[in-house]
């Protein structure tokens, strides 16, 4: 229970974060997405599950105050953190390239979704406008972050969310 009420506050501070402060240091109107860092972060350091909620709850709050259709942002973000959350086994969760990695994969899939229902199906045909002016500095602002901000998510994890994390490790135990 502790460790679902550290990560919803986490939530709502990343949220917080994402629309105040950094939109104040966005460069050419190009901010990082600190929400899909947190869901990559939840989904590789406590699996699929983990990423899938903390992807639907972070999405949801997009969806609530500036999304236009309900629940596109939900179900990108959701995605993103159970698709990063495949590694969560696979990779150590304290190396900070596979992080990164994976936030700039994620960073592509979202935009690209954004592209594709929200511009392409309104007849804006614009694709490598939209990736050199927008996707690839995005993704590159977003992975600048996630080596700053990785730390941070990965102490919240093991200090304030540590409950059940020896089970977990266990080759034996199936999730």
């Amino acid at each position: 229970m502790k460790s679902k009420i550290v990560l919803f506050f986490t939530i709502i501070l990343s949220f917080l974060l994402q629309s105040t402060l950094l939109q104040k240091i966005a460069i050419g109107s190009i901010t990082p997405n600190l929400l899909l860092i947190l869901c990559v972060s939840m989904g590789l350091m406590r699996g699929r599950k983990s990423g899938l909620w903390t992807g639907f709850f972070s999405g949801l709050l997009v969806d609530l105050f500036y999304g236009s259709v309900f629940g596109f942002y939900a179900l990108i973000y959701m995605y993103a953190g159970f698709f990063s959350g495949y590694a969560f086994r696979i990779y150590y969760d304290d190396d900070i390239k596979v992080p990164m990695a994976l936030t700039a994969i994620m960073d592509l899939f979202y935009n690209l979704a954004v592209y594709g229902l929200q511009f392409f199906l309104r007849g804006r045909l614009g694709l490598f406008t939209y990736l050199y002016r927008i996707i690839i500095p995005e993704i590159f602002y977003t992975v600048f972050l996630t080596m700053i901000v990785y730390k941070f998510f990965y102490y919240i994890n093991h200090r304030f969310m540590n409950a059940t994390r020896k089970e977990r490790e266990s080759i034996w135990v199936l999730k």
